[in-house]
């Protein structure tokens, strides 16, 4: 005789807090109530205010960096373990630290596989993630995780833009994948920058591999940081005749000077979701919000039911 399944919490991580309620109320809940006591050095507890035991718990948070927001993931997950919930799913819209997926030169820590160990460490018996930086990510973990494609939020509003002589454009040649995969779903060309960098953050060349030339150009990427590729790409477009250039990327990290870039940039558009939240306004950034996608895939993981038809890329 099965189990009847008991009622899901869903409780939130102090930075999600707003994609959370709006998750929670797509998801047709409400937050749990959870309190975070903070120290005069700085040092935090959070506390679940309701019991757990028993119970299948969503806990959101992205963990961008600095470490706060990971450490008050880790913290949550650890009372829920403690609290006796039955299953502890660690849902993290934007997973943090994933751009160190390997060594790339000698004496360098691989922090993402770090992470998924630590996560597990700490009580998450399964993941919900979006747009990984790199897909092997999935396998760094032990516990199921679910990879949602935020290609599921962004496809129907491009396709109400409504662009003739559409181009999809990926501003690396790390991003060819996902970009011939949205040309596939669009039924457009592809192009596709080829760059160089001084370290970190800095480009030193990039180049354009295609033609632009009379085209409506979206360059597709999982994550903006300093936003200097994007701009870069977007000016170097412009100048090599395309129409008009927009960027979709999951995550908004924009971090430094990224606002201002793109204020002063080219492009026309930059689309994102709400996995991390904006820091200030820029009237050249649309937010497509990602919550109905997260709370229809948290209802299918909850009454244990297939999410495959959320995965359109």
């Amino acid at each position: 005789m099965s189990t009847p399944l008991t009622e899901a919490k869903i409780f939130s991580c102090t930075q999600s807090r707003g994609l959370a309620e709006k998750i929670a109320a797509s998801y047709g809940s409400e937050l749990g109530n959870v309190i975070t006591s903070t120290y005069s050095d700085g040092e935090y507890q959070p506390s679940f205010e309701e019991s757990v035991r028993g119970a299948r718990l969503f806990i959101i948070g992205s963990t961008n960096p600095g470490a706060d927001n990971l450490m008050e993931m880790l913290l949550m997950l650890d009372a829920a373990k403690r609290a006796s919930a039955r299953h502890i799913t660690a849902v993290m819209p934007y997973f943090g630290w994933a751009r160190q997926d390997r060594k790339d030169k000698p004496r360098v820590p691989i922090a993402a596989k770090m992470i998924a160990s630590i996560l597990e460490t700490a009580g998450a018996t399964r993941i919900i993630t979006m747009d990984l930086h790199a897909d092997q990510i999935q396998g760094f973990f032990e516990k199921p995780v679910d990879h949602l494609f935020a290609s599921t939020v962004f496809l129907p509003y491009l396709k109400s833009l409504n662009l003739n002589d559409l181009t999809i454009a990926s501003p690396d040649m790390g991003g060819s994948k996902r970009a011939y995969a949205y040309s596939r779903a669009l039924e457009s060309d592809v192009v596709i920058c080829y760059k160089q960098r001084e370290k970190a953050n800095v480009i030193s060349h990039m180049e354009l591999i295609g033609d632009v030339t009379g085209k409506n150009v979206v360059l597709v990427d999982d994550m903006v940081d300093t936003a200097g590729t994007l701009t870069r790409a977007a000016d170097l477009m412009m100048e090599r005749g395309a129409l008009s250039v927009r960027a979709i990327c999951t995550h908004p990290v924009l971090s430094g000077d990224a606002y201002e870039r793109v204020e002063k940039s080219k492009l026309q558009e930059l689309i994102v979701t709400d996995s991390i939240p904006l820091r200030k306004k820029c009237d050249k950034i649309r937010v497509v919000s990602c919550a109905d996608l997260f709370a229809d895939v948290m209802q299918r993981v909850h009454g244990n039911r297939s999410i495959s038809s959320k995965f359109l890329m």
